[in-house]
């Protein structure tokens, strides 16, 4: 079969623009020249149109790529008729120059359409501002928002860091199961699938821990992963039903260690990913340089009159601050809500809480002065919390026992309570070291190094109820 060759006019964008420079360094070699003047060297850039002005045989176009802007200087007497329109993709070469004005430039000698737009851009002025539209439409919101481009390339360095820190102390990194026959490591509500040729129900995993643990009785001693979790829960601007964790187990150490341990890579991922540890977050001026607060649970809950084992009168002090409690049925479920709502949007400054009731522990082993006490400590940044850490339970005994505990907050009515998990508890009884575990959520440190308020901001492609095409 013969096939026709498109006419010259139709004739596909080229497939490649080689040995491209970055406008960032363009106008770093530009800055220093003479107003009116331009360099020997020739560079290649390509990236997107975004302002057009003409001026007689002069056109300008700004170019944009992910480094930056440059205008492009493009003598037509050169570069023959400019056929470009907003949006395009275009590849240019020439030398780096200064406009009369003195604007870095790039005084172009040929340019080429690498893409053509056929879905006119939203106002280039004024960007994306409708916040939904940001969300749903997330390439129109980083191709308009140099803002948003930043804070991509920012988490982007933060998880880098995060992972060369780990790498640096020895961590090995690892992959586990994302549908699991049964889900544990957190109080959540699961998402639930079908395997449809086992004919089998699975959980998306909530937490990563158990499969962690299991390598650390396997001998690993010191591992991590930066994992997808999801659970089936509402969105709130810390809340997200997929989200990224990252989970850590060291052997041989107590919390004390991983207390210090996260202090020290909060502080070189800020400094790696935006240059500094004082960041501007919720309205506030913080710090993450070590060392940070720390406050016992039980001293936090006692400045705001709240500590009390008594299940009615911590229900009574509560209800007395119009709190809602008809959806915590346990004295555990009132605790927390107490801690969420007065003591978490307190903590502004880096402050790590530690030393919990051991209800809200099934995993973390028990302090050496009060059995009703567990070496759990949480951190918190700009009044939210950022993570989760323990000295780990290795007995299975013991394990078996807080997994008990567990069942009876399930039959009191939490819904949310840890199922148990009769097969980490088995691997437990072949001894697990002394370990200690930590979980930190990457999508709110990513708010905390860009500022923003909202994890919705801070994660690319966020959820949103499917809306109905409209035609």
């Amino acid at each position: 079969m013969h096939i026709k060759p498109l006419p010259f006019s139709a004739m596909p964008a080229p497939k490649r623009f080689p040995d491209r420079d970055e406008i960032a360094a363009v106008r770093a070699e530009a800055e220093p020249l003479d107003n009116g003047a331009q360099a020997e060297t020739t560079r290649r850039l390509a990236g997107r149109v975004m302002a057009r002005r003409d001026m007689g045989k002069l056109v300008f176009l700004d170019l944009v790529d992910r480094s930056g802007r440059i205008q492009l200087l493009c003598p037509v007497e050169k570069t023959g008729e400019v056929d470009v329109h907003l949006g395009d993709l275009v590849g240019a070469a020439g030398h780096p120059a200064k406009s009369r004005r003195g604007e870095p430039s790039l005084l172009v000698d040929s340019l080429e359409v690498l893409a053509t737009i056929k879905t006119p851009l939203p106002d280039t002025f004024h960007g994306l501002t409708d916040v939904e539209l940001r969300y749903r439409k997330r390439y129109l919101d980083l191709l308009m928002n140099e803002e948003s481009r930043a804070d991509a390339i920012v988490r982007a360095r933060m998880v880098s860091s995060i992972r060369r820190t780990l790498d640096d102390w020895g961590f090995v990194e690892v992959e586990t199961p994302i549908l699991q026959p049964r889900y544990g490591g957190a109080f959540a509500e699961p998402f639930t699938t079908h395997w449809n040729s086992l004919d089998e129900d699975r959980y998306l995993r909530i937490a990563t821990e158990l499969y962690l643990k299991r390598l650390i009785v396997g001998g690993l001693e010191k591992v991590y992963e930066l994992a997808k979790d999801f659970r089936n829960e509402g969105v709130s601007f810390k809340h997200h039903p997929e989200f990224t964790m990252l989970e850590w187990y060291e052997a041989y150490v107590d919390y004390t260690t991983t207390m210090e341990r996260i202090e020290q890579l909060v502080a070189r991922a800020a400094e790696d990913a935006i240059g500094t540890t004082k960041v501007m977050f919720r309205g506030h001026e913080i710090d993450l340089a070590p060392p940070w607060r720390r406050l016992k649970f039980v001293d936090a809950l006692d400045e705001h009159g709240l500590w009390t084992r008594e299940e009615a009168e911590l229900r009574r002090r509560l209800e007395e601050r119009d709190v809602d409690v008809s959806r915590d049925p346990t004295w555990a479920k009132l605790i927390d809500h107490a801690h969420s709502r007065f003591v978490e949007p307190s903590l502004v400054q880096p402050t790590i809480l530690y030393d919990y009731p051991i209800e809200l522990s099934p995993f973390a082993r028990t302090t050496d002065d009060d059995p009703t006490i567990v070496e759990r400590f949480e951190y918190f940044i700009g009044g939210i919390e950022l993570g989760n850490a323990f000295t780990e339970i290795n007995d299975s005994d013991e394990q078996a026992e807080r997994f008990s505990a567990q069942e009876q907050e399930r039959a009191a009515g939490d819904v949310e309570a840890e199922a148990g998990d009769p097969d980490y508890v088995e691997a437990l009884s072949y001894g697990m070291p002394p370990t200690s575990g930590i979980g930190l959520g990457i999508d709110r440190l990513a708010m905390v190094l860009t500022g923003r308020e909202s994890i919705r901001d801070a994660i690319l492609f966020p959820a949103l109820r499917v809306r109905e095409d409209r035609g």
